[in-house]
């Protein structure tokens, strides 16, 4: 198939040192031969994504941004030791081929991975993917299945239990994107206050705690392209962790703008969740809830939560723009959509029964 995700030219100001990444892939692969020709992919807005090709070999790397960055994150070391633990028991995480924390390569800790070949849905299908309703309907569960079994893993047997805190998982959510925001805030934008109030009054127990992704979309999923209906990998484990699944679900339809939200909510839109045949996001719920066992009264806190973490992780990438950190002119836009997650919020907050 010709829909096979491809990297393009690097942006400006995103360049990498060609010789030096060279002079680190042969240290770590030897047989590698040839001069590597390195091209970006474009999509993300927080660690930046290159292909790597020596000649019909292909790797991926992974760096942090440009620019100043907090001091807790892009924790590239972490990402790939996670990766490492969780493949052997969840198969769709890509092979870690490289870690690098000498600063003398690139100015920054950085991993290398395997590169999966495969379809990579974005804002819209792709040329020629052409799926009846009821195809898109199976690829849609497919994909959630996928959230279903990551949070199904066996996190002692994977080595990877040490990673949580323990019990108060949503509580330290709440007040940790609460903290980050008001530290990422710029004048042009709302205060979230209200929202941040009724999150910190209304606040569940943990349900449960697992594996979780944290940043679980279509964009981040890997189809095979001899088979759009599966799944064979899962990408971009920056923010994975211990916690509350039901948490993790709700930063997921974050994400979810379904075919009759309103035009301001659909220019956010990065993956075509609007597609006839696509589940509404009550039906993601619902078939989650079936799927996991898991039961709640009512979603609404969830999905609050998962606007609210969006707009700051908006605001954060907003601060770096606003203040020159960067000059990607993808951002410039980002301190709007947080203002309309606020208004989000508060509408969904008034309508709220909890």
């Amino acid at each position: 198939m010709t829909q096979i995700d491809q990297a393009v030219d690097t942006r400006e100001g995103e360049e990498l040192d060609a010789d030096k990444v060279d002079r680190f892939m042969k240290a770590a692969l030897p047989d590698l031969d040839g001069v590597p020709e390195i091209r970006q992919y474009p999509g993300g807005a927080s660690n930046l994504t290159y292909q790597v090709d020596y000649g019909d070999q292909s790797f991926v790397l992974r760096r942090p941004p440009f620019g100043k960055i907090a001091k807790s994150a892009h924790d590239m070391l972490r990402e790939a030791r996670v990766m490492k633990a969780l493949r052997p028991v969840y198969p769709y995480v890509p092979d870690i081929v490289a870690i690098c924390d000498d600063h003398d390569v690139l100015g920054c800790d950085f991993y290398v991975m395997e590169r999966l070949k495969g379809i990579i849905l974005r804002q819209d299908f792709p040329e020629g993917f052409d799926l009846s309703t009821s195809d898109t309907r199976n690829l849609c569960l497919n994909v959630i299945d996928k959230l279903v079994d990551l949070h199904q893993v066996d996190a002692k047997a994977a080595g990877l239990d040490q990673l949580g805190k323990g019990p108060g998982y949503v509580q330290r959510q709440i007040g940790g994107w609460s903290h980050r925001f008001r530290k990422a805030k710029t004048d042009d934008v709302g205060d979230f206050e209200t929202v941040m109030a009724w999150l910190d009054e209304h606040m569940p127990d943990d349900v449960a705690q697992c594996v979780i992704h944290n940043d679980f979309r279509f964009d981040n999923v890997v189809l095979s392209p001899d088979n759009p209906f599966e799944v064979i990998g899962v990408l971009d484990w920056e923010m994975a962790t211990i916690g509350d699944p039901l948490m993790d679900l709700g930063n997921s339809l974050a994400y979810w703008i379904q075919a009759d939200d309103d035009a301001f909510f659909q220019m956010l839109r990065r993956q075509p969740t609007h597609q006839p045949g696509m589940l509404t996001r009550q039906e993601v719920i619902d078939y989650y809830l079936e799927r996991s066992g898991l039961t709640v009264p009512r979603f609404d806190y969830y999905e609050i939560y998962g606007l609210f973490r969006l707009a700051v992780i908006l605001q954060q990438i907003y601060y770096r723009y606003y203040h020159g950190q960067t000059r990607d002119k993808r951002f410039a836009t980002f301190g709007q959509a947080v203002q309309y997650l606020e208004q989000r919020c508060l509408r969904m907050i008034r309508a709220s029964t909890l």
